[in-house]
């Protein structure tokens, strides 16, 4: 049996995933790529998609361990499996999942990277400095815009690139925005990411459309849509910018950044400033709140700052006094068996 017989079905998946579930291109085409990934091992054991066994998803889990492929890629590739197979299954397809009892791989959780304050502040800085300038290009103008909206409003770098002028609400001071599966949502934005924006429209983004009219229009007429012509950001050939580039203009900001590190430095921000989870979650867009409460691991500082205030025992060691108050009477620096009687009179007396 050769791939002939899975690729028809494979057309049909991406088609029920495009139109029926409403998910992105390029999730569409992570699936497939998993889904060929599982066709070509099962065409080494002499079957199809439509065919396989549990022992066979089985045997192709063990085939990703044993060429070193991590738990969280092998989850996914199952996950992608289980997804299939129930539509299979749902469509009469064919008659038992083979995925049924196989067990995920267990993955460690991965904290999110995210750059401190200071960091993101310079980037910031250094870019609004030469979008400032007197003879600034409207390139500068258009990268500093996309920083600060990718760190104001925590956007995925595929949102950005395809947002409209129509989706910015500069008056109300949001963006309508839209997420995986197109969900929809609003996000807020901040003061500054606002007037960079504004500068952007009013000097940057008429200049790119107008260098590259001509070939924005044959552009236009080639898809057979003016959607280009209202994308938010513009190359100077008059395109819509790609992920790839975003990537490299964050990278040349901070060779230690990237644009999903810029979204998870806005929500650890937000959390250590003391933001509610179910807010960030609204504002990123996540889908289930567990993904959005990984962000209380990062946020060191905010915890730290939580467990002085109030925890019983939170006081500061002895070896680590503040020259700049007395300690005499201090109830931080009195022994921990101290009662608490005796701490509300010392705090009494210092008053």
């Amino acid at each position: 049996m050769d791939s002939a017989h899975n690729l028809p079905l494979l057309s049909d998946y991406q088609t029920y995933l495009r139109v029926e579930k409403g998910l992105r291109p390029l999730t569409c085409e992570a699936y497939d790529g998993d889904l060929k990934t599982f066709a070509e091992f099962i065409e080494r054991r002499h079957g199809v998609l439509v065919t396989a066994a549990q022992q066979d998803v089985a045997a192709f889990l063990e085939h990703l361990r044993n060429h070193a492929i991590d738990s969280r890629s092998a989850a996914r590739k199952l996950s992608c499996l289980r997804g299939f197979y129930k539509w299979l299954l749902l469509d009469r397809r064919i008659h038992h999942d083979p995925t049924v009892n196989i067990e995920s791989p267990k993955a460690w959780k991965v904290l999110p990277k995210s750059l401190a304050e200071p960091e993101v502040l310079e980037m910031l800085e250094r870019a609004g400095m030469a979008a400032s300038h007197p003879q600034a290009k409207a390139t500068a103008l258009r990268e500093r815009a996309i920083l600060e909206l990718l760190y104001a409003g925590g956007l995925r770098v595929s949102e950005v690139t395809a947002l409209s002028t129509g989706d910015l609400a500069m008056d109300s001071g949001r963006v309508h925005v839209r997420g995986k599966g197109d969900k929809e949502r609003i996000v807020p934005l901040g003061r500054t990411a606002l007037e960079a924006l504004d500068t952007y429209m009013r000097e940057g983004r008429p200049h790119l459309a107008r260098i590259s009219s001509a070939r924005k229009a044959n552009a236009a007429r080639l898809s057979g849509t003016g959607q280009d012509a209202t994308r938010l950001f513009l190359s100077l050939r008059g395109m819509p910018l790609t992920r790839q580039w975003v990537w490299h203009l964050v990278k040349m900001a901070d060779s230690g950044a990237s644009p999903h590190r810029l979204r998870h430095s806005c929500a650890t921000h937000m959390v250590e400033h003391g933001a509610d989870l179910r807010s960030v979650q609204l504002i990123l867009g996540h889908a289930d709140i567990s993904t959005t409460q990984i962000y209380t691991h990062l946020a060191l500082g905010r915890l730290k700052e939580v467990h002085r205030m109030h925890h019983p025992r939170a006081a500061r060691p002895m070896a680590e006094p503040d020259a700049s108050r007395e300690t005499v009477g201090d109830p931080e620096y009195e022994d921990h068996h101290t009662s608490l009687e005796d701490r509300h009179a010392s705090l009494e007396e210092k008053r």
